[in-house]
């Protein structure tokens, strides 16, 4: 059985930590873990994903859980590993509001311990909540393509990982034989290439794989005229294998690193996730490198390609898209661009003597890959980045330690659940972790949960980044990172605007209990390093960007040279991480009232001016990470609540309540398609079906803006459908996808639906019933 191991390094030489591991998550197969009946109780649990894969796509993480159902009112299961471990067992009596039925004190408070006793149950024994953060289907094959071209296939991927990376693929093949671009879209060229590719190096054949997988995925294929219609990154991954020719890609040339940093398009001022990416990308492109072309890779030469392979035109097809895969075109000015580095500049620089020049470039931009991977101890900034570093650390030297520091790192990255083995962003363990404890914290349970806590802080503490990026960092092109908090593990490195709110908004809360209970506070002067982080990234408009201060022109998205994402060139503002910096520095201001005074006032002022200026036309706001309009107004809201905007005051918050409220469904919840983030409108799920994390995110937007104080009807109804749809055990079920990265790239975090219905639980128990407690008492 496959198990999980918290903050583990192991003997390994290669690997090295900055915190003793804190916040990793690594799972192990052992074959002789669990008993016969547990690991059936397992097969139970796939078998089960399987039959309701079209239903329910994203997982309900139950190999690491081990203590909850799957949806769909299937039998529970028993086999809770994580959970057995710790003798958990649900001694609270589960509680429904009949029809008609109004809610009382003692119903609300039962649904809300039952939540907290379960959620904190889950806690690892570092202090964090361990949970999937995938859903992207082109993040794992191109990690086994990279370790099938360096020979470590079999070392990397034995057996039992291999079947779950089948399993995983499986399970996510869309009903026409192909594959999305995430686990609940539409079949794209893209990833239905990708996955098809994974298949066969994983040792499938022509026939083989879980209802004529292989054979279904071949015809999509060929179908939608085989794979030069593939995206950019498509071709880029398909050339460095073997199966396209570097003749039919856009030029990626490394070049642009020894470009004088002063220049608009210096990489420089790219958005760090594109700089990341194209960095390693243009170091294989200016090598042209090709793996080694096995019989296999022959094979898979005829059978992805409409015609012989020594026949396609390659240069006529660098422009090709396939329709499914096409959410950014390309602007006419793009395309002229690439074409005069295809026709003029290549052609220069791959001979002499321009082809020192080359030499250089490729030296410098291996001086940048070397630097990122050691100041992210190898883990990198996300798995897409992490699969070419890797490989452009084993093509520079196939035998040296950076590789193999690469592969250390490997497993921090793999994540198992019923639904098979895939590949993690990079890890939600911080992230989630803050709004954990905060939905903890609202509970008013604190004296009953206090050891969950305890440990709570001592992660967030020990997880906080301590130093900015080795050396002279800013002519590496990084910012401050002292303070701050990233998205996974303090190992990670990269400061995120957001997630150092959230950890701060908690360490700040923590302070103002007693130490028995939570732990000595944070000091002064750690707060304050990460005040200083999130005034940093304060743009001129007043909103936040998310890692970086904006260093470039607007014009320079239109040179964005994917076609699968929007607004990935430079860095953006976000209106969530805007909300999340006012709320912790509204506390910290109230704290420390003299730190940086009229730095934290003037950020606020405009904080909240950016905020009010983004709002949509039928008052909700646009949510980066997370789906999407529901998402953006409970951060939007909460933000504009810190400042002491209300609904008498501000006509923001009173469009923004009037959106809420008009997209309250029938049962009393709200349920939003995740195609709002690409279509950028709002789009209600089908059927008008309410989502529970998406319920639990306007209802607490809702009590932001005191909704409690006019009309607590809309308010009753949500918690109502809350309350009524929590499991026995106190879990609540897994429904629709509820994350998204650039407008296109939904994600799921399977920790949102135990994360948020609990919250909203608690902020309805503080807001509506503690005053009318205290009012009977009194």
């Amino acid at each position: 059985m496959w198990r999980l191991k918290i903050a583990k390094g192991g003997d390994d030489p290669y690997l090295f930590s900055t915190n003793g591991y804190v916040g990793r998550q690594t799972w192990e197969f052992d074959p002789n873990y669990g008993t016969p009946e547990e690991r059936a109780e397992v097969e139970e649990a796939r078998l089960n994903f399987w039959h309701n894969r079209f239903r329910v796509k994203p997982s309900s993480d139950l190999l690491w859980r081990m203590q909850a159902s799957l949806s769909l009112s299937l039998s529970p299961l028993c086999i809770r590993e994580f959970l057995r471990e710790k003798n958990f067992k649900q001694s609270l009596p589960q509680v429904k509001v009949g029809e008609g039925e109004d809610i009382i004190y003692e119903t609300a408070s039962m649904a809300l311990r039952r939540a907290v006793h379960f959620f904190s149950a889950l806690q690892a024994s570092d202090g964090h909540w361990p949970a999937e953060n995938a859903g992207p289907l082109f993040f794992l094959p191109p990690l086994v393509m990279c370790v099938y071209i360096t020979g470590h296939l079999d070392i990397v991927f034995p057996s039992e990982h291999r079947k779950e990376i089948l399993r995983y693929i499986y399970c996510h093949q869309n009903e026409d034989g192909g594959w999305g671009f995430h686990i609940e879209g539409h079949s794209t060229m893209f990833c239905t290439a990708l996955s098809y590719i994974c298949m066969r190096l994983l040792g499938e054949r022509l026939d083989g794989g879980q209802d004529n997988a292989v054979a279904r995925g071949k015809k999509w294929i060929i179908d939608h005229g085989g794979v030069t219609t593939i995206p950019s990154w498509g071709k880029t991954w398909l050339s460095i294998l073997g199966v396209f020719d570097w003749s039919g890609s856009n030029p990626m040339p490394p070049e642009f690193w020894i470009l004088p940093s002063f220049l608009p398009m210096h990489p420089a001022k790219m958005w760090c996730y594109c700089r990341m990416v194209y960095m390693p990308m243009s170091y294989l492109y200016g090598k042209r490198f090709v793996g080694p072309i096995t019989p296999l890779i022959q094979q898979l030469r005829e059978e992805l390609h409409t015609q012989p392979y020594h026949q396609i035109n390659w240069r006529s097809v660098r422009h090709l898209c396939a329709k499914e895969d096409l959410y950014y075109p390309h602007p006419l000015l793009q395309d002229l661009l690439w074409d005069s580095l295809y026709v003029f500049t290549e052609p220069l620089l791959t001979r002499w003597p321009f082809n020192k020049l080359r030499e250089r470039a490729l030296e410098t931009t291996m001086k940048h890959i070397h630097y990122e991977d050691e100041n992210s101890r190898y883990i990198t900034i996300g798995c897409v980045e992490k699969v070419l570093c890797m490989l452009a650390c084993w093509v520079e030297d196939p035998n040296g330690d950076y590789f193999k520091k690469h592969l250390a790192r490997i497993p921090d990255y793999l994540w198992v659940a019923e639904d098979g083995m895939k590949m993690q962003s990079f890890g939600s363990q911080e992230w989630d972790t803050g709004f954990a404890i905060q939905a903890l914290l609202a509970s008013n349970m604190n004296n009953d949960i206090g050891p969950t806590l305890m440990k709570g802080h001592n992660f967030l503490k020990k997880s906080q980044v301590r130093d900015n990026p080795s050396g002279d960092f800013r002519r590496m092109y990084r910012h401050i990172s002292k303070g701050s908090w990233t998205f996974s593990d303090q190992d990670h490195g990269w400061q995120v605007s957001d997630c150092t709110a959230e950890g701060l908004k908690c360490c700040l809360l923590f302070s103002l209990l007693p130490p028995e209970i939570v732990g000595e506070k944070m000091e002064p002067e750690r707060l304050q390093d990460a005040v200083n982080v999130l005034l940093s990234l304060q743009r001129k408009n007043g909103g936040l960007a998310a890692w970086e201060p904006g260093k470039a022109m607007e014009w320079l998205e239109m040179l964005n040279p994917t076609e699968l994402f929007a607004n990935v060139v430079i860095e953006q503002e976000y209106v969530e991480c805007t909300a999340s910096a006012i709320q912790a520095l509204v506390l910290f201001k109230k704290l420390y009232p003299e730190h940086r005074k009229k730095e934290i006032d003037f950020f606020i002022r405009n904080a909240v001016h950016y905020i009010e200026s983004v709002q949509m036309p039928d008052g909700s706001w646009y949510g980066n990470w997370g789906v999407c309009f529901t998402y953006g107004s409970w951060f939007a809201l909460g933000g504009l609540a810190a400042t002491g905007k209300t609904y008498d005051n501000s006509q923001t918050v009173r469009t923004s309540v009037d959106f809420l409220l008009k997209t309250q469904t029938q049962d009393g919840g709200w349920g939003e398609n995740y195609l709002s983030c690409p279509k950028k409108e709002y789009v209600p799920l089908e059927g008008n079906r309410s989502n529970l994390v998406h319920t639990a995110w306007a209802m607490m937007g809702l009590i932001h803006a005191k909704q409690e104080e006019r009309d607590p009807t809309p308010i009753h109804r949500a918690a109502r459908l809350l309350i009524n749809s929590q499991m026995e055990d106190g879990d609540f079920p897994q429904q629709e996808i509820t994350g998204v990265s650039n407008k296109n790239c939904m994600l799921h975090y399977a920790a949102y639906r135990n994360i948020y219905p609990l919250w909203a639980l608690a902020e309805y128990h503080r807001a509506v019933w503690m005053p009318c407690k205290s009012s009977s008492i009194s």
